[in-house]
């Protein structure tokens, strides 16, 4: 595997998110792009950053109607994001349609359960049992879908793996041993998330928010 970091540039700034990915590109994957970036900037910001030629992951996180996802997914064709993003809690039908939608380069997968809850969130809402069953269970509904993946904490990217063997497992929330968690409740250092079966691994803040970005990266590289 070569590369397997993509920084998640979470920013509305365009110029900052150039920046930034101009900084770290020789030692990343692909950059990832979500809401944040998409809500400030649209598809224009996208093209822009597509100009930096790496691998471009847009984390948008559909989820809505089937043939609304479907519009949606055929409205970001031009895109031809490497990777995209839906929330499997839509259901088989919504994902089965997001993937007949999308372009045949890109790979979509599946939100499974946001790395910023834990149990009493998901008993808040209604969702018995606790996270790593829940992922287990939306994995299989992503698989039988037809979708390429999942995204899922580092904690069960092992057991979604175990569930669906050769699938893409997107690990984010992943932290450095010395960074500080911020809003995630469930991290993993990158070198237990590759271990664990993840395919690409998604960091933010540790690369963004360092002094030298392009120094975080390779260090975070380094350890893998």
């Amino acid at each position: 595997m070569t590369r397997p970091i993509y920084v998640a540039i979470d920013t509305p700034d365009l110029d900052r998110a150039r920046a930034i990915a101009a900084k770290v590109r020789t030692h990343v994957g692909g950059i990832k792009l979500g809401l944040e970036f998409y809500s400030a900037n649209g598809p224009e910001g996208v093209r822009a950053m597509a100009a930096l030629n790496l691998p471009l992951f847009l984390d948008l996180k559909l989820h809505d109607i089937p043939n609304t996802v479907a519009k949606a997914v055929q409205a970001l064709y031009p895109l031809g994001p490497a990777i995209l993003t839906v929330h499997a809690a839509g259901g088989r039908a919504m994902m089965e349609d997001a993937k007949a939608a999308a372009p045949s380069g890109t790979r979509v997968v599946a939100v499974t359960v946001l790395t910023s809850l834990d149990d009493d969130d998901l008993d808040s809402i209604g969702v018995e049992g606790d996270p790593h069953a829940q992922v287990v269970r939306l994995t299989g509904l992503a698989r039988a879908a037809g979708l390429d993946g999942v995204v899922c904490s580092g904690g069960e990217v092992a057991a979604a793996k175990k569930a669906w063997p050769d699938g893409f497992f997107v690990v984010p929330g992943v932290r450095p041993a010395c960074a500080s968690a911020g809003d995630q409740k469930r991290v993993v250092t990158p070198r237990q998330a590759l271990d664990a079966g993840a395919s690409i691994l998604v960091v933010g803040r540790p690369i963004t928010q360092a002094a030298d970005p392009d120094l975080a990266a390779r260090a975070i590289a380094a350890t893998l």
